[in-house]
């Protein structure tokens, strides 16, 4: 979004239309009249720094975009943004090294909002071996590289259905955010040749595992994905941190041994 070409008005009005809301559905839940809301999309009516925060908080706006919310009312951003480097952010990069490493030997990853891997665990590292340099990146993308066809792709059993898993959780992330960029880059996996086999419901598993081939046999993972609590930089607010357990006993000794191996 570009906040010179979209007054405040109008991106309230683009981010209610994206939750599915009426104005009276958000006039009732923000506890404000719908004229007033009307006025404040139209232009007619200027919104206080504080009503806009109020407004984002209804609509689950992410910290990024609330942060240009306030740019195109003329208020200065609420919401630090610092790289990951940052001395600012020293505690919390400590805390996602100490994730990392304590979940070896199973393999664990941290992710921004595109996708792009910021951190990884050595256990991540024996899943890339082979892969063409130009998919490692950087940045490397984790959604391109498992799902390109020359990635990790043809060494996942079920395709099929864990390619409809990380579509969906694309397609979700980009009716949170609205980013353009992810919208790109589902166009670019749609592009991808896709499992002939349909995509049915699996009844005897309660969680999906992600079935992967190696030289030493077919690895069974589940995966949990953990976020900061009540984060106010943006930078912060928009990583993930994923980790993978085994889904079976035979998955365990099999990671036990790749991390011997090294």
């Amino acid at each position: 979004m570009n906040t010179l070409n979209h007054p405040v008005g109008a991106l309230l009005r683009q981010w209610r239309q994206r939750r599915r809301l009426s104005q009276l559905d958000l006039a009732c839940e923000a506890d404000i009249s719908t004229r007033h809301l009307s006025f404040v999309e139209t232009g007619r009516a200027q919104p206080s720094r504080d009503m806009l925060l109020h407004l984002a908080e209804r609509l689950d706006i992410p910290l990024r975009e609330r942060n240009r919310l306030l740019t195109a009312a003329g208020y200065a951003p609420l919401y630090s943004q610092h790289g990951l480097d940052d001395p600012a952010l020293a505690a919390a990069r400590a805390a996602i090294e100490q994730l990392l490493k304590a979940h070896e030997p199973y393999p664990a990853l941290t992710i921004d909002r595109q996708w792009n891997l910021l951190a990884a665990n050595a256990a991540v590292a024996p899943f890339l071996v082979g892969l063409p340099a130009e998919l490692l990146g950087p940045p490397l993308n984790v959604l391109r590289v498992s799902l390109h066809p020359d990635g990790l792709a043809p060494r996942i059993v079920n395709l099929a259905q864990w390619r409809a898993y990380l579509l969906m959780r694309l397609q979700h992330d980009i009716g949170r955010s609205g980013d353009p960029q992810l919208l790109a880059l589902q166009e670019e996996l749609l592009g991808y040749p896709a499992p002939a086999e349909r995509v049915e419901a699996v009844a005897e598993s309660v969680l999906m595992p992600l079935q992967f081939r190696t030289e030493r046999g077919v690895l069974s993972l589940i995966s949990t994905i953990t976020v900061f609590g009540t984060p106010n930089d943006v930078t912060l607010a928009e990583l993930a941190l994923e980790t993978f357990f085994p889904a079976d006993a035979a998955s365990a000794q099999l990671l036990r041994a790749l991390a011997a191996e090294g």
